[in-house]
């Protein structure tokens, strides 16, 4: 009985012992409770992956959004719902429409090219865009900070930390005033690309999304380069960070401005991968999630399925032009389903606006497509997209090449990287005759270069220590542990310019070398009269 005793003691021991070590070893994971303040279209469909996946570990999510919300909705399985309401008309944001009247705008406007005075319509109308967009977060923010309800219901929550897209600064300035932890999941801040408020980034080789540059530039295209980006500098600091300052000083505090409040990040999901980005310098707090949302395909609905199967040896090809975009102008529209009509290939075509008459048998129009679910099928030719970043990263994965027709922002770089690195072809939208989308896409499908290179990029992406998305997971699962991550964070957002360029060092360094050179030449000067005077008294 003794015996008995002794060895069951013991054996607790040994299991106290190893419970210890596995805790020490592994980091505690526990329900946190995340505020998720997101963008809509496609921001949204990433920041909806990533919620599942924190649902999936047993995290408790609220999500903030608008009444006017395009494509966020309740869905209480997934997270709790925190609905503001805006009354209507307060811009021309509250639906989608207004992205679909600017991008006819600027279609008409480079129907003829990107001349001079094109380019200066352009830069106009996409100012305006801006400052209409970001005038609505302001609306938007009004709202959430004049409300006392709203504003108790979520101090007395004690969220474990925040989690927002700051190409709006409306999660950005919540979390500052929760005085509660800041994740990001991010590609663009209120002014541009993310890396660019706070990570070095030479001009010399590190082209500004919308400059349409690679990493190798010659003289003038780093004339265009520094230009462009003064040019960024002058929309943000007149037109749009105006609009956020004035929230940040009524509700935060006096000397609050957004710039001090969206570096207050603790960790930047970036969505970048360098087998796709430039390289470039980076920083501790930085964490690349490119390709997150990617997924090994499903099967394809049965009617689907059976359409596919139908294009026999030659295939299909999928087009879509991303959630914010219905459609075409009509014109254009025609010029693609000609060009469609003219490919052995079966073609998937979102599409959600007036059917082309001319649109031919072998063409497929659905409002909506699985369109990783497509482009993982071994039928999948070749991808006519937009190049938005959540399709870009889907043909990555799935190894299929691209002809783009960029429309706006970001879109252009994307696809001129995939071009450099030999897996796409881009065609202008606003320029093109069927012609040349049928040449691209015959080159695209035809050539086997362009999917010998995508399915390479395919490897290089998907051969990683960790999968983008559970690299997601832990660092928002780390900074909740621990309320933050100040450890990972820079002085550089504590810094006056002066003080970061190190201007009043180079003045006071310039002053003493100044100093010193009038002494030298005082000195030099007196010298000489001593020795003049000498020799006309010795003479």
């Amino acid at each position: 009985m003794e015996m008995g005793y002794c060895e069951l003691r013991n054996r607790l021991q040994i299991a106290c012992v190893l419970g210890a070590i596995i805790s020490l070893s592994s980091p505690v994971t526990y329900g946190a409770k995340i505020l998720v303040v997101p963008i809509d279209g496609s921001h949204w469909i990433n920041m909806k992956i990533l919620i599942e996946e924190l649902k999936n570990h047993g995290h408790n999510i609220t999500a903030l959004y608008s009444s006017k919300a395009w494509y966020i909705k309740e869905s209480p399985d997934l997270y709790q719902s925190i609905t503001v309401q805006l009354q209507g008309g307060t811009t021309k944001f509250d639906d989608s429409r207004g992205i679909q009247h600017f991008l006819d705008k600027l279609l008409t406007t480079l129907r003829h090219g990107l001349t001079p005075w094109a380019f200066i319509l352009v830069q106009n109308e996409m100012i305006s865009f801006l400052r209409e967009w970001h005038l609505w977060a302001g609306a938007f923010i009004t709202r959430i900070f004049e409300d006392e309800k709203l504003l108790k219901q979520l101090e007395e929550t004690n969220f474990d930390l925040v989690l927002t897209d700051p190409a709006l600064g409306i999660g950005s300035m919540l979390a500052h005033y929760l005085k509660a932890p800041l994740v990001y999941n991010v590609r663009w801040i209120t002014r541009g690309e993310a890396h660019f408020l706070f990570a070095p980034s030479p001009l010399s080789y590190i082209p500004l999304l919308g400059s349409h540059l690679t990493d190798k530039m010659n003289f003038l295209q780093r004339v265009q380069n520094v230009l462009q980006h003064f040019l960024e500098l002058f929309i943000s600091e007149f037109f749009i960070h105006p609009i956020y300052n004035e929230a940040c000083r009524r509700y935060l505090g006096t000397d609050i401005d957004i710039k001090t409040v969206l570096l207050q990040a603790d960790v930047w999901l970036m969505r970048v991968d360098f087998v796709f980005e430039f390289p470039r310098p980076t920083m501790p707090n930085i964490v690349y999630i490119g390709g997150f949302q990617c997924k090994s395909p499903k099967p394809l609905p049965v009617g689907l399925e059976r359409f596919v199967q139908t294009s026999g040896k030659y295939g299909i090809i999928v087009m879509s032009l991303g959630s914010l975009v219905n459609s075409l102008p009509l014109d254009i529209t025609m010029k693609i389903a000609e060009a469609f009509a003219q490919v052995p290939q079966k073609v998937i075509w979102r599409h959600n606006g007036k059917i082309p008459p001319n649109i031919a048998n072998n063409t497929l129009l659905a409002k909506w497509i699985p369109q990783n679910d497509l482009l993982g099928h071994p039928k999948t030719q070749a991808f006519v997209a937009h190049g938005g970043t959540n399709g870009i990263y889907e043909a990555i994965y799935h190894g299929v090449p691209v002809v783009g027709l960029p429309l706006f922002y970001d879109q252009f770089d994307n696809l001129i990287r995939l071009k450099v690195r030999g897996a796409a072809k881009i065609v202008d939208a606003a320029t093109m005759q069927s012609l040349d989308l049928l040449q691209a896409l015959n080159e695209v499908i035809n050539n086997a270069s362009y999917r010998v290179n995508m399915q390479k990029l395919s490897s290089l992406h998907r051969d990683q220590l960790e999968s983008p998305m559970r690299r997601a997971v832990f660092w928002i699962e780390y900074v909740a542990r621990h309320r933050g991550a100040a450890h990972l964070r820079s002085e550089f957002y504590r810094l006056p310019w002066y003080t970061y360029y190190c201007v009043d060092v180079l003045a006071l360094l310039l002053s003493v070398f100044l100093i010193a050179a009038m002494l030298i030449v005082l000195i030099l000067k007196r010298f000489c009269s001593v020795v003049g005077k000498k020799k006309q008294k010795t003479q």
